[in-house]
């Protein structure tokens, strides 16, 4: 089971719709501890870090998040969701994150030719040899954010070029973040979401 974490973010339902559509078990839940019994969970996002920090906290879902993580649970967290699992967003504020990765999220530099929001169908370029690296490598996906992360690269699985190289995939061991919308990028993007759940079944996998 595929745990989908409800704090109200917007796009929670399409996410749970893609999984539907590829037979993925799935459920959306804040309870702990289907969370903690979970065999999987996403993390989506839609708007403001601060805002949706507030959101967890409120829930108590902070703590129950950081301890499926330190756990090895696999967790994906998708656009707002990915930005989320880093130590610290800079958007209204200085807010602290998850921290389940080293980074910071910051503002997309204002460019001549760069409309912030990024908004639209992009390239991503695998940084990395991963099996969601030979899923998106050279694919368009559709983003949505006026923020992005900056992490060390070995964090960074691939990129998107927007006025800046911004991390469009990121992963440390159990911990993967895209900052596209897999529910909304056609068949790559339910492939994406295919490899994640390939990624839970692993786990599931007994290890002598």
């Amino acid at each position: 089971m595929i745990v989908i974490i409800d704090y109200d973010t917007g796009n929670t339902l399409n996410v749970k719709k893609a999984l539907d559509y590829l037979n993925i078990d799935n459920q959306l839940s804040a309870d702990p501890a289907e969370i903690l019994a979970a065999d999987g969970l996403i993390l989506p996002g839609v708007g403001a870090f601060q805002k949706a920090m507030v959101a967890l906290e409120e829930r108590q879902l902070v703590p129950v998040l950081q301890q499926a993580a330190a756990s090895g649970k696999p967790m994906l967290g998708i656009c707002l969701g990915m930005q989320l699992l880093f130590e610290t967003g800079y958007e209204f504020g200085i807010t602290p994150g998850l921290g389940l990765l080293p980074g910071v999220v910051v503002p997309i530099p204002s460019k001549p030719g760069f409309k912030v929001p990024h908004m639209g169908w992009n390239q991503n370029q695998a940084q990395q040899q991963n099996p969601f690296a030979a899923v998106f490598d050279q694919e368009n996906t559709y983003f949505v954010h006026s923020y992005y992360v900056q992490t060390a690269a070995k964090n960074i699985v691939a990129t998107t070029d927007y006025s800046v190289a911004i991390p469009s995939i990121v992963q440390r061991n159990n911990v993967v973040g895209m900052q596209f919308h897999p529910e909304k990028s056609g068949q790559v993007g339910l492939a994406g979401l295919t490899a994640f759940k390939e990624m839970v079944n692993d786990a599931r996998v007994p290890r002598n």
